[in-house]
């Protein structure tokens, strides 16, 4: 069978067989794209071809450890056992063998990555040995762009996820963002052959996603679309820039190809291993930015497909993992009031394996049981979801953010709808301004961990509650016209937002304002396909 399409990027290596250096190029291509199981697959290849390469073992050995998406601590001790020693054994092996001055000063730098007390549980000595290894190979080679891609990779992988303080915009404290900034930066501006390195493109968005100014890794991303054909993650990550620069077109049409994409590769490995974190991310990405767009036959089609992705033997595989993307639908139905059809959703029948699912549906349910009016039955639902909460295994994540801590959001928007349609306006209010503080306060994400805006519910019930200055306030915030709020919790010029803040402004007069808004919303209403009558379907009819 003809292999994937992973373009034109290759490092040569001296002295190798073609055969070997073709599957080379395909492991480091894989490796950057963070599909590191394929990448060991080929990078055995290698070895078959040319037993004595070096850089086969340190390919091996690299993407055996940690990355960014997966730290030392997710790794059970059996897999972190089998980790450490075998790679230390392909670099052990590497050292008797003969190299390149710069291939030794990568496998020198990678074995302080695989220390040899495994039954530590303190692994950040571990990424940090490894970065200042690195820094001192990339001051040796700074013109090598692959040893300036691992070095990055080292420094971001210190404190992935956590490179920026999202409330001030500047580097956190203790990280290592600044410098692995300097290194990609001196890159792109002084080696054009770097616009063509996935490794770099790639950390430069995760570089940049956190921060106050992710527009610009826009051109990384546009870079990276097409550039390795058939890896669907790599072709997926300009969408972190695009959500966050208000692009939900992009969002919803560049993940849908990378599922399709990805899709091939579920057809040649299956969905027993990690990769399946990439493929579901995808759709999950798409669920996202066509709920923003007001699309519900993209959000609903994104659905069907990440539950096909997710049958039970692959959410067995890793359920820690896995199972909290199964009741993605839940969310669609809800941003678009599709109450009865909440309440036709069938309980999992495994209450155990898909205990994240089962308590979702009891926040579903008790939404629309608040708003079909049925209140006892809400009241009750809100009780099941109580006893459903608490049976969530403490190891169950949604990406970054605790699944108990994404339910506390659920917990506290489903109060407010129950309280505010059970006639307890003021009550209501305060749960759901609860529910925003806990929102704009989880482990950052992206897609963001809670699937609609907080805000939206808030807005829409306080403009039906008649308190309109303070709805405004949440529209300006949301859509990222207050200042005060942190970049990852703004949704620029999306259509639920836009439609409340034009309200508000009408209500009041601001003609000077009402023009650009109402050409802001009427661009973004261009791509809805459902009437946009309220920034959520709690809203009673507006007056």
């Amino acid at each position: 069978m003809t292999y994937f399409d992973l373009g034109t990027f290759s490092r040569r290596l001296d002295n190798t067989p073609s055969e070997a250096q073709i599957w080379f190029d395909r492991g480091l291509i894989w490796q950057y794209g963070f599909n590191h199981e394929e990448a060991i697959a080929c990078y055995e290849h290698v070895l078959e071809v040319a037993p004595s390469n070096v850089m086969a073992r340190w390919g091996i050995a690299h993407c055996l450890g940690p990355n960014y998406n997966k730290l030392w601590d997710v790794f059970g001790p059996e897999e972190r056992t089998v980790a450490l020693t075998r790679a230390r054994g392909l670099l052990a092996e590497a050292r008797d063998l003969s190299a390149t001055p710069v291939e030794r000063a990568l496998l020198d730098a990678l074995a302080s990555r695989f220390p040899t007390d495994p039954e530590s549980t303190d692994y950040g000595p571990w990424n940090d040995d490894f970065a200042a290894a690195m820094r001192t190979v990339y001051e040796s080679f700074p013109d090598d762009l692959d040893v300036t891609a691992i070095f990055v990779e080292a420094l971001i992988n210190r404190t992935p996820w956590a490179l920026w303080d999202t409330r001030t915009g500047q580097p956190a404290a203790g990280t290592s963002t600044e410098e692995a900034r300097v290194a990609l930066d001196c890159a792109f501006t002084t080696q054009p052959a770097a616009w063509g390195h996935p490794g770099l493109l790639h950390f430069y968005i995760h570089l940049m996603e956190m921060s106050s100014t992710p527009e610009k890794a826009l051109p990384h991303g546009d870079r990276l679309v097409g550039l390795v054909p058939d890896s669907g993650h790599l072709m997926h990550m300009a969408t972190h820039i695009d959500v966050l620069c208000g692009d939900y077109h992009n969002v919803v049409a560049r993940n849908r190809q990378a599922a399709q994409v990805d899709r091939s590769y579920f057809d040649h490995a299956g969905g027993e291993n990690f990769y399946t974190v990439y493929r579901i991310h995808n759709l999950h990405f798409q669920i996202y930015g066509a709920m923003f767009l007001g699309r519900p036959s993209d959000a609903f089609e994104a659905a069907r497909a990440l539950a096909e992705n997710l049958p039970e033997p692959v959410v067995r595989y890793m359920p820690e993992m896995f199972e909290a993307f199964a009741p993605m639908k839940l969310h669609v139905l809800i941003r678009f009031g599709r109450w009865s059809c909440i309440l036709e959703e069938a309980f999992p029948k495994d209450a155990e394996l898909y205990s994240f699912s089962t308590v979702l549906l009891h926040y579903a349910r008790t939404v629309a049981l608040s708003n079909l009016g049925r209140i006892p039955q809400a009241e009750e639902s809100a009780s099941l979801f109580a006893a459903a909460r608490d049976a969530v295994q403490p190891e169950r994540m949604l990406f970054n953010n605790p699944c108990a801590d994404i339910l506390k959001v659920a917990e506290a928007m489903m109060l407010g709808e129950l309280h505010y349609k059970s006639g307890r306006v003021h009550e209501g209010l305060d749960f759901l301004r609860r529910a925003v503080d806990l929102d704009d306060n989880l482990l950052y994400d992206e897609p963001w961990g809670w699937m609609q805006p907080t805000r939206h519910a808030l807005g829409a019930l306080l403009m039906d509650a008649e308190r309109y200055a303070e709805a405004e306030a949440v529209y300006r915030a949301d859509l990222g016209l207050d200042a005060t709020l942190p970049r990852p919790c703004q949704h620029p010029r999306n259509v639920w937002s836009l439609h409340g803040l034009l309200e508000c402004l009408s209500r009041r007069g601001d003609a000077v304002e009402i023009s650009d808004v109402r050409q802001q919303l009427d661009q973004a209403l261009a791509h809805a396909e459902v009437p946009i009558m309220a920034s959520c379907a709690c809203r009673s009819a507006p007056r």
